[in-house]
C-alpha cells in the first residue's frame, strides 16, 4: 500500500463554490502559472503518484458556501483516480484545509479526534486539537493559551486486510516573519511564531505519546514547516518541532529524511519544498514534509520517498512529471509503501 502527504499551493483557487474546476487561462494563485496549467499539472503529479491515500495540505476551503469534500472528489473523478474518497477533519479560516483522498476499496476510514472540549478556556494536557492548549511558552510562570490555526485532522483507518493504525495529519504553523517592516520586527514575529510553533508540537508530542501507551499504531504526516538546523532562532530554543515530534527512546517516531537532516552539521541533505527569494534571485530548497511512523508500521518493510523533479532519477527521467511538479505546488509529494 502506497500513502502520500502533499502540499498542494493555492488548491483552493482553482475551484468555484459549487466545489467546480475552473479550468480556463485565467491567473491560478501561483505565480506566472495559470489555473488550468496547476490544474493538469496536479492531476498528472496523483496519478503518478499511484497512491492508496493522500494526506491533502492546502486543500480546497469549507464554509458555507464551499465542500472540501465534494471539490476534492470531483477532481479525483475528473482525473480517474483510485483514491477517490475524502473525508475532512476540522475546518479552518485560512481556506487551506486538511484532508485525506483514499481508495474506499483499500481502507475505510474516519475522522476520529481524540482529547478534552475545551473551548477558550483551554487545558494543559493534550485537548482536542480545535481546542486550546494552555503552555508557559517563555518560562515566565505564566501561562499562554495556544491554537491550532490549521486543527490537525484524526483519522482512524483499516485496510481492506484489517490493518488498524491512526493518522494524523498536520500543517504546523509558519515561522516566517509575515508583516515585518524592519529587521527588529522581523525577529520579534519571527521568534513568537517559533514559540507558537513548538507550544503545538508539544500539543501533538502528548497525543503521540497517548496514543503510544494505548499500544496503537501511528503515522503523523504533512507539512511541519520545520526541519533541523533551518532558522537562527533554533539554538535560542533548543530544538526543533520536529525533534519534539519524533521524540527519543521507545516512544520515538522515524521518518529517515528527518532522521538524516538530524546528523548533519550543515543542513538536511533532503528537501521537499523550493521557495523563490527575490531578494537574491535564487531559489531555497528545505526539507519541510515529513511522514513520521511507530515502530510496527517501519517494520512493515516502509519505503520513504520524496518526489523531487530533480533528485529522484525517475521523476528526472519523466520530463512530463518533472515539470508538472514544479508547476503544480512549492512542495514535492512523499510517500511511503507499506506491507498492510
Amino acid at each position: 500500500m502506497r500513502i502520500a502527504t502533499y502540499n498542494i499551493e493555492w488548491f483552493n483557487a482553482l475551484f468555484d463554490d459549487d466545489g467546480e474546476l475552473i479550468d480556463d487561462d485565467g491567473w491560478s494563485a501561483r505565480h506566472n502559472i495559470t489555473r488550468s496549467q496547476q490544474t493538469e499539472a496536479v492531476g498528472i503529479v496523483l496519478t503518478a503518484l499511484k497512491a492508496d491515500a493522500i494526506m491533502i495540505v492546502e486543500a480546497p476551503d469549507q464554509n458555507r458556501q464551499r465542500s472540501t469534500v465534494r471539490a476534492l472528489e470531483g477532481f479525483a473523478y475528473r482525473m480517474g483516480l483510485s483514491a477517490r474518497k475524502a473525508v475532512l477533519g476540522f475546518e479552518n479560516e485560512t481556506q487551506q484545509e486538511i484532508a485525506l483522498l483514499y481508495d474506499p476499496d483499500k481502507l475505510s476510514v474516519r475522522h476520529d479526534p481524540i482529547g478534552e472540549e475545551t473551548g477558550k478556556r483551554g487545558s494543559a494536557d493534550a485537548p482536542r486539537f480545535d481546542g486550546a492548549f494552555r503552555i508557559d511558552l517563555d518560562i515566565d510562570a505564566k501561562e499562554d493559551i495556544v491554537t491550532f490555526s490549521k486543527p490537525p485532522i484524526e483519522l482512524a483507518v483499516e485496510t481492506a486486510t484489517g490493518t488498524a493504525f491512526r493518522m494524523i495529519g498536520v500543517h504546523l504553523k509558519s515561522k516566517a516573519p509575515h508583516g515585518a517592516t524592519n529587521r527588529e520586527a522581523a525577529m520579534r514575529i519571527g521568534i513568537a511564531n517559533r514559540r507558537k510553533q513548538l507550544a503545538q508540537a508539544v500539543w501533538l508530542r502528548q497525543r503521540i505519546d497517548g496514543h503510544l501507551a494505548a499500544g496503537e499504531t501511528l503515522m503523523v504526516m504533512g507539512d511541519m514547516n520545520d526541519g533541523p538546523g533551518l532558522d537562527e532562532y533554533e539554538d535560542l530554543f533548543g530544538r526543533s518541532s520536529v525533534e519534539i515530534l519524533l521524540g527519543e527512546g521507545e516512544g520515538a517516531l522515524y521518518d529517515p529524511h528527518a532522521r538524516a537532516a538530524l546528523t548533519r552539521k550543515l543542513g538536511a541533505i533532503y528537501s521537499t519544498s523550493r521557495f523563490y527569494q527575490p531578494e537574491t534571485g535564487r531559489y531555497m530548497q528545505a526539507l519541510l514534509d515529513y511522514i513520521m511512523v511507530t515502530r510496527g508500521l517501519r517494520e512493515r518493510g516502509a519505503a520513504w520517498r520524496i518526489w523531487h523533479p530533480f533528485d529522484d532519477p525517475d521523476c528526472w527521467n519523466l520530463p512530463e512529471l518533472s515539470r508538472a511538479l514544479l508547476t503544480a505546488s512549492d512542495h514535492y509529494p512523499v510517500t511511503i509503501d507499506l506491507d498492510i
